[in-house]
């Protein structure tokens, strides 16, 4: 019996094979590589791109439907930025306890309830960056716990005055333009999730 077929297979003649590698800049963050690859017509070329550890954002709903945001300053583009909380995950860490950590410590909001969205790759030309997507309901207020050097403004909002944001052109932030996908699909009933309880272990970040 023949083997089943590997979906992979029809990307082959798409794949760039890795011949060489090397770290051309490493910070406190970012690891940039320059590869050497083979191309699918046997030539070879550079890729550069930034190897990164991962990264969760949370879609935070309270009773009411109302959504829990924050405004911050991003340095690269010198303006501040309405996004969904999110945050890289440390090492070792998982995304589901890096997603409990980072809603706890930007919003100072605890989540009885989770769910799991889905992934994105939100720089797919220069980064294996993977931000997975998660949102979280049942929500109490306590204490934030800001990282040292970590300023940000946390409203809430609704749905729809993001999505006017996004129309008017002031909510541009890529990860949260994809959350108001995901979210505006589940509130219409086209997209699934699966709801799960804090677990224990969790419950005290």
């Amino acid at each position: 019996m023949a083997d089943p077929k590997d979906p992979q297979d029809d990307d082959a003649h798409l794949r760039e094979t890795r011949v060489s590698s090397e770290q051309v800049f490493r910070g406190g963050f970012l690891d940039v590589r320059r590869d050497a690859v083979r191309l699918p017509d046997g030539s070879t070329a550079q890729r550069e791109y930034v190897v990164h550890p991962g990264a969760v954002m949370v879609v935070p709903i309270l009773d009411d439907g109302r959504l829990v945001i924050e405004r911050q300053w991003r340095y690269p583009l010198d303006r501040a930025f309405i996004e969904f909380p999110a945050g890289k995950l440390d090492a070792g860490e998982g995304a589901f306890a890096c997603a409990v950590r980072e809603l706890a410590e930007e919003t100072g909001y605890r989540a009885g309830e989770w769910a799991r969205a889905g992934v994105l790759h939100n720089a797919i030309g220069y980064s294996n960056e993977v931000i997975e997507i998660w949102f979280a309901r049942e929500l109490r207020l306590g204490e934030r716990r800001l990282d040292h050097g970590e300023f940000l403004d946390v409203q809430t909002t609704t749905l729809e005055a993001l999505e006017a944001d996004a129309a008017a052109g002031s909510l541009t932030d890529a990860k949260t333009l994809i959350a108001l996908l995901w979210l505006r699909h589940w509130r219409d009933g086209r997209w699934d999730l699966h709801w799960q309880p804090t677990p224990a272990h969790l419950q005290g970040q």
